[in-house]
C-alpha cells in the first residue's frame, strides 16, 4: 500500500524528499512494533533483548553499561534501567568492577543464555517481515537506508 493511502486523502508532500522521509519513519514504527510484539513472547522489549545479546557475543568477559550504550542500536535506551530489569529476572548478574568503582561488571547468566537459544529457533520469524521482496531488494534497501543514514550524519543536529 502507497504512503499516501496509508496516511489518508487529506496528507499531501512538500516534496519526494518530506515522502521519503515520511515513508521511513512510518515504516520503522511498523517494523519496530513487529519486533516488540515478537519479543513480548518472551516476556522481554527488544532493548532487553539487545543488550542480552550483546552480551552473549561478549561472553564470558563482562561489560559495562558505558560499552552496553556504545553497542545498542537503540541509543536513546536507559541501558540502567533495562539492565536492572534483566538482572530482576535472572537473565544477567552485576557485579562491582574491582578496577575502577564507577563501573560495574555485567554478564549474561546460565538463564539468559537459555533464554536466547529458545529465542533463536524462531529468529526466522523476523526475517519473514520482508517476505514480499527479493534478496536483491533487500541489499538495495539497506544499501539506501545506509547511504540516508550518512546523509543524516553529515547534517549534525
Amino acid at each position: 500500500m502507497q504512503i499516501e493511502t496509508e496516511l489518508g486523502p487529506n496528507y499531501t508532500f512538500r516534496n519526494e524528499f518530506q515522502k521519503g522521509c515520511i515513508n521511513v519513519v512510518y515504516t520503522s514504527g511498523f517494523v519496530f512494533n513487529f519486533y516488540e510484539r515478537f519479543f513480548k513472547r518472551y516476556e522481554l522489549t527488544f532493548q532487553q533483548y539487545n543488550i542480552l545479546r550483546i552480551l552473549r557475543n561478549k561472553h564470558p568477559e563482562p561489560v559495562s553499561t558505558s560499552v552496553l550504550r556504545e553497542v545498542m542500536l537503540d541509543k536513546m535506551s536507559d541501558v540502567s534501567r533495562l539492565v536492572s530489569r534483566l538482572e530482576a529476572k535472572g537473565f544477567l548478574t552485576v557485579s562491582p568492577n574491582p578496577v575502577d568503582k564507577r563501573l560495574v561488571n555485567i554478564v549474561i547468566s546460565d538463564k539468559g543464555l537459555r533464554l536466547l537459544a529458545e529465542i533463536d529457533k524462531e529468529l526466522h520469524v523476523l526475517d519473514s517481515m520482508f517476505q514480499d521482496l527479493t534478496e536483491e531488494e533487500v541489499i538495495q534497501l539497506s544499501n539506501l537506508l545506509d547511504k540516508a543514514r550518512a546523509s543524516v550524519r553529515k547534517m549534525n543536529l
